[in-house]
């Protein structure tokens, strides 16, 4: 791939229409100095320096790609709390829409809060309610979903499960297929609860540790013929047109009908690996859109989740420097 296509697929990442479905939360940060451990326990002591909230969860993959310049539409449930109002806040700072976000009475937005000491997590608590939508809650989901299909040109979905309750059995098989009514790609970051839902969907995505619970077997992630025959396996279940394999050091593995690459990780500094998944589902569902070959989808995919792993907590792709890294990778595969 030239410099000419790559620039011009970048530009073309501002014409896509991206709906998120899944699991929203709020990143919350402590960061501060450890100079003491704690007398009162074996701890270390922050003193605090800065607080700071950021989008997570499946709002992590709408603000990767808001990064490379497409549009994303989030559709999520959240509490009725403070944290909404903290969310909401959070995506209109980014001129992200709220469109696709239902309010709960009987549920509570999801915070994952970090400590961070001299650069290093130390600590993390979760507030979170993982029980399924209600019947109601299904309903105004797919409501609202169904709306925004069918007002706005939709280029992919992206199923971002985090097991929190969202994506349920009803609303997967509703949305799966309306998008197959409406010719839109899908493509999946599973959680193991519902696994095997994802019945028809373009591009599936676990990483190692989901393949092998989902499977129920253990993979040789250096191994290319195992890599492959789990990939049959899973086509087999779930009638998936591409199966996209993370393997965190040992790269990336991705198989079509026709096809199928293993692509090494890039030696990196790597400082905190929060987050990289959703990155990774970002790109490889903008290039998905665009009609990019498999390999491409996995050499710019596993680029970019290095990339946001030289950084310390959930930070989006910095555009310019990732397609500044995707040129000289391209040019070396050439």
């Amino acid at each position: 791939m030239i410099q000419q296509e790559i620039s011009t697929l970048f530009r073309k990442f501002q014409e896509v229409n991206a709906l998120i479905i899944g699991d929203v939360m709020v990143d919350s940060y402590f960061k501060g100095k450890v100079n003491r451990i704690s007398p009162e326990a074996p701890v270390p002591v922050v003193s605090l320096e800065q607080r700071e909230n950021r989008l997570g969860g499946a709002a992590n993959v709408a603000i990767n790609m808001k990064a490379l310049g497409a549009n994303p539409i989030l559709c999520a449930v959240v509490g009725n709390d403070e944290f909404a109002n903290v969310f909401e806040q959070l995506l209109e700072k980014r001129e992200m829409s709220n469109a696709g976000i239902i309010r709960s009475g009987v549920r509570y937005t999801t915070v994952k809060t970090r400590i961070i000491g001299n650069n290093h997590q130390l600590l993390r608590v979760d507030a979170e309610i993982d029980k399924p939508l209600s019947k109601k809650e299904n309903e105004d989901l797919l409501d609202r979903i169904d709306d925004i299909i069918s007002t706005s040109k939709i280029d992919v979905i992206v199923f971002e499960d985090y097991n929190k309750g969202v994506l349920t059995k009803q609303v997967i098989q509703h949305v799966i297929k309306l998008a197959k009514k409406h010719g839109i790609p899908t493509t999946v970051d599973p959680k193991s609860e519902n696994y095997f839902e994802y019945k028809g969907v373009t591009l599936f995505k676990p990483n190692l540790k989901e393949l092998e619970e989902g499977l129920n077997m253990k993979i040789n992630a250096a191994d290319p013929a195992e890599l492959s025959n789990a990939a049959d396996l899973l086509a087999k279940k779930l009638d998936n047109e591409i199966s996209f394999f993370t393997l965190s050091e040992k790269g990336v593995f991705i198989k079509s009908k026709d096809e199928q690459y293993s692509v090494a990780a890039h030696v990196r500094n790597i400082s905190d690996v929060s987050g990289a998944g959703d990155t990774v589902i970002a790109v490889a569902s903008l290039c998905l859109a665009l009609d990019q070959n498999i390999k491409t989808i996995a050499s710019l995919s596993n680029l970019a989740g290095g990339l946001v792993c030289e950084k310390v907590g959930v930070i989006p792709i910095d555009r310019e420097h990732f397609f500044d890294e995707a040129l000289v990778l391209m040019h070396g595969e050439k």
